[in-house]
């Protein structure tokens, strides 16, 4: 995994996950508690209500990127980037200032004037933006998009959202975002969620990765919660996602926000990551996930095919049908254990030549073969 270093504070695997606060000096943005255009008001929201609360990351957004409203032009972005730099100035808190802009000059002047970091929602869609940063010798957030200045997030299925993130050679000093919540029409809640089931895939981009899923549709709808009321769904879903590889979490909810990624960051499962010996363990439950990790490395998907290794319990598995399965097992690189229950181990592959061999033989355990293979 490729860290990132932002205002000293380093962010990636090995480093605890990152909270980012939000403040908005766009009148127009929809969380009002978030929006200043005082900046002593503004200062002091962020270090009573931000950096107090826990936030590391402070993200400053010049318009908001709701799709009802007007893309405002990089000048315009530049007049409310005065405010936004006396705002930096009064702030007394300790934390890492990220400009979200989508434009090469607005990125150029915020870093000139001390911020830490850009969170580009349009996906590099200027070109220039990433050598901005590169001469100024900080990260960028790439959200994915379609590469249009006026349609930040726009991409309606995860693949899209993959291959937008993947889309030209990534900059050593990127964060990935995989753009949650409804950047078009065509953006489902369904989308969302299918994206948040494959969150581990985007560890394949092998960048540190940020998400934002504070309060958002996919989330509430399913406990039929309002926006006010959907704080509880936001943070197990933040655990969820630090678990599945999230680094940065942005949110309006920063002191709860941070207790909820300090539990999935304690409980998700130890893999060795070992610099010195050059040795990782990856993150890998399926064989999709495979399949994006060879992708990174350049080799055929060929072995990804059937490649993830299995533990499957049989808890209906007779003597006959134990005994068969028994003596193919070693043909197929597969173990077979105990009897009642029963463990199998083994790759996809080779459950699935074990589940050929003796088929026609032992219906009751090809049919529950069958159902994982179906399953995978």
């Amino acid at each position: 995994m490729q860290s990132v270093d932002a205002g000293g504070m380093g962010i990636g695997d090995g480093y605890p996950p990152r909270v980012m606060g939000v403040l908005n000096v766009s009148e127009e943005s929809p969380y009002d508690p978030s929006v200043f255009t005082d900046p002593q008001a503004a200062a002091r929201y962020v270090d009573e209500s931000l950096i107090d609360e826990g936030a590391d990351i402070v993200d400053v957004g010049l318009e908001s990127a709701n799709k009802r409203f007007d893309v405002l032009s990089a000048d315009e972005e530049l007049e409310r980037l005065d405010l936004a730099l006396e705002i930096l100035e009064r702030v007394s808190g300790d934390a890492v200032f990220s400009i979200e802009t989508r434009y090469a000059a607005v990125a150029d002047a915020a870093l000139a004037g001390g911020f830490d970091l850009v969170n580009d929602i349009c996906g590099f869609a200027d070109t220039k933006l990433p050598e901005v940063c590169a001469d100024h010798g900080v990260p960028a957030v790439k959200m994915a998009g379609p590469g249009e200045l006026d349609r930040p997030g726009a991409v309606e299925t995860v693949d899209d959202i993959y291959d937008a993130l993947a889309a030209d050679p990534l900059p050593r000093d990127t964060i990935v975002d995989p753009a949650f919540g409804g950047w078009s029409e065509g953006k489902s809640v369904e989308v969302d969620r299918e994206t948040f089931h494959r969150l581990r895939e985007f560890q394949a981009l092998d960048r540190p990765m940020l998400v934002s899923i504070n309060r958002k549709n996919f989330l509430r709808h399913l406990a039929d919660r309002s926006t006010t009321d959907a704080l509880p769904v936001s943070l197990a879903a933040t655990a969820m996602a630090v678990e599945r590889g999230a680094h940065v979490l942005r949110t309006h909810d920063v002191a709860a926000t941070r207790d909820a990624a300090i539990i999935g960051d304690a409980f998700r499962r130890d893999r060795l990551n070992d610099v010195d010996h050059g040795i990782r363990e990856l993150d890998v439950t399926n064989d999709r996930e495979l399949a994006r990790h060879l992708d990174r490395i350049g080799a055929s998907r060929t072995a990804a095919v059937d490649g993830t290794f299995n533990v499957l319990e049989l808890s209906t598995l007779d003597d006959v049908e134990r005994s068969l399965a028994q003596s193919f097992v070693g043909d197929t690189n597969c173990q077979l254990v105990g009897k009642q229950p029963a463990i199998l181990m083994g790759t996809t592959r080779g459950i699935r030549q074990l589940r050929d061999v003796i088929s026609g033989e032992a219906p009751e355990l090809v049919a529950a073969l069958d159902a994982f293979l179906t399953s995978t």
